[in-house]
């Protein structure tokens, strides 16, 4: 059962004393929140099965508030837990008891578009298709897509280095970014990078690229627009295994085409996406591809037309075009909306591993023996152009013993990435949820190192503490509450 550490009470004591010199540093009383029943949706994350409420909840609205809230908890010794839109799928945002969360939702307008640089600048609370939304009628857009897209913010995407379905082309949100200004937890404000390509000197910007809100807060954003393709086209392809699928990937990828995307899908994720989506995909298969590429209509047919002889020399059974753009959009509509469709029917936990594309049919059925020997369905949805996983396995979160049970199945799929020469995080990060595995993948001498970052930026670890390192004293640990849902 993942375990917290037990709150400050010396902190707790002086709570009303925090929550008034908070609103003090705002310009708006409401913009703090401190009444239970307000804080209940600040609680948790997208990570459901953990729920702490925290202290209080700040919501400042520009850079220069953040810094005065953050030197305040800084010399109060008040631990902070920055927080975009709670979509993180591994406990980033998940608050502390003794801890302030600074929610970013109120800084979300789009400051700056500069065409002749390519580059948009924007306050942390907007959306990442929010940035797209803003520049698509200059015929430009945001490469970068997470599925929670609508709704997650260029902050968490900063945060965990978020990906998407595109960025096996287009890369993930550090080959998109350009700049950023933060916030540090003594309330220095930063500025990184800037509207131009690459920085000179030390990689600060990249270093703050996938954090995690360990070593400050961002208050703005400068990211690259390209612009749009001239056309796309996905086409789906259905196999008779995972394991056909899998090598269907890897035989794409091998063969030097980069399509924009290449998304697998297994059975029980077919059949739960077609029935919320509609989107045609065949309930026959027991795996499909979602290969995308773009260019010329000439360009488009020419590649397609390799890479459908790649699939059926892999064993490919079905093949189809989009017809549209309509049928087009229907078509990533299922992928998009796959999370959500699967948790109408099933609780259910979202691992994120990353392999070498080459091990994918391997791994595939790893994964499949793994969740069988718990006693566990996993429905495979992932990235399988740049080999990032996420099988979501499903659990009752009201049966005793479950959640123990599909943290260990899932504990040992991440392990299983590791051995095989991956990853434990390709998008949603460490957090909570894979913290204590850490030292699956690293030296004590090379978290040590890590640790030295941490502690170079936030001397007394207040800026999410508790995340990403394995807890020095299990001894001292309590459970957070358990959801009442998971998904």
């Amino acid at each position: 059962m993942l375990a917290m550490p037990k709150p400050d009470h010396q902190v707790l004591s002086r709570r009303g004393e925090i929550v008034a010199g908070l609103r003090e540093r705002v310009a708006r009383p409401d913009q703090v929140i401190d009444h239970v029943d307000e804080l209940r949706a600040y609680e948790t994350d997208a990570l459901t099965a953990y729920r702490q409420m925290p202290m209080a909840v700040v919501l400042p609205t520009t850079t220069e508030e953040t810094s005065r809230v953050l030197r305040f908890c800084h010399d109060q010794g008040v631990k902070v837990v920055a927080r975009g839109a709670g979509t993180s799928l591994a406990g980033g945002a998940l608050p502390l008891e003794d801890a302030v969360v600074i929610g970013v939702s109120k800084m979300n307008r789009v400051l700056e578009i500069d065409l002749d640089n390519r580059a948009a600048i924007v306050q942390p609370g907007v959306t990442n298709i929010g940035i797209t939304q803003a520049v698509e009628h200059e015929g430009f857009f945001y490469a970068p897509d997470p599925s929670s897209q609508i709704a997650c913010t260029i902050a968490g995407n900063v945060g965990m280095n978020s990906g998407g379905a595109h960025c096996l082309k287009y890369g993930v949100t550090a080959n998109n970014l350009l700049g950023i200004e933060m916030v540090l937890m003594n309330g220095e404000v930063i500025r990184l990078g800037g509207r131009h390509l690459d920085a000179g000197g030390y990689d600060i910007l990249g270093l703050m690229t996938g954090s995690e809100g360990m070593l400050g807060v961002v208050t703005e954003v400068t990211v690259r627009i390209l612009h749009s393709p001239e056309g796309a086209k996905p086409v789906l392809f259905g196999f008779d295994s995972n394991e056909d699928a899998g090598a269907a990937v890897d035989a794409i990828i091998g063969s030097g085409i980069i399509p924009v995307a290449i998304e697998f899908m297994d059975k029980p994720a077919i059949k739960v996406c077609e029935a919320f989506a509609h989107a045609g995909y065949p309930l026959d298969v027991e795996a499909l591809l979602i290969v995308e590429v773009e260019g010329s209509k000439a360009e488009i047919d020419a590649l397609l037309t390799r890479i459908e002889a790649i699939a059926h020399d892999q064993g490919a059974v079905y093949v189809r075009r989009a017809g549209s753009t309509a049928d087009a959009a229907a078509i990533w509509k299922g992928r998009k909306s796959a999370f959500g469709a699967m948790g109408r029917i099933s609780d259910y936990m979202c691992m994120d591993g990353t392999i070498p594309t080459g091990q994918l049919p391997h791994v595939l059925k790893r994964i499949s023996e793994i969740c069988d020997g718990y006693g566990l369905g996993v429905a495979n949805i992932f990235h399988a152009g740049d080999g990032n996983l996420h099988p979501l396995i499903l659990y009752d979160v009201n049966r005793p013993g479950q959640l123990e049970t599909v943290e260990a199945c899932g504990a040992d799929v991440l392990k299983l990435c590791v051995e095989v020469g991956g990853c434990l995080t390709g998008e949603h990060g460490v957090g909570v949820e894979k913290r204590d595995l850490m030292p699956y993948q690293f030296s004590e001498i090379e978290l040590d190192q890590q640790r030295r970052v941490k502690s170079a930026f936030d001397p007394q670890w207040l800026l999410n503490p508790h995340k990403v390192f394995p807890l020095e004293d299990a001894g001292a640990a309590i459970e957070p509450t358990r959801a009442a849902a998971a998904g």
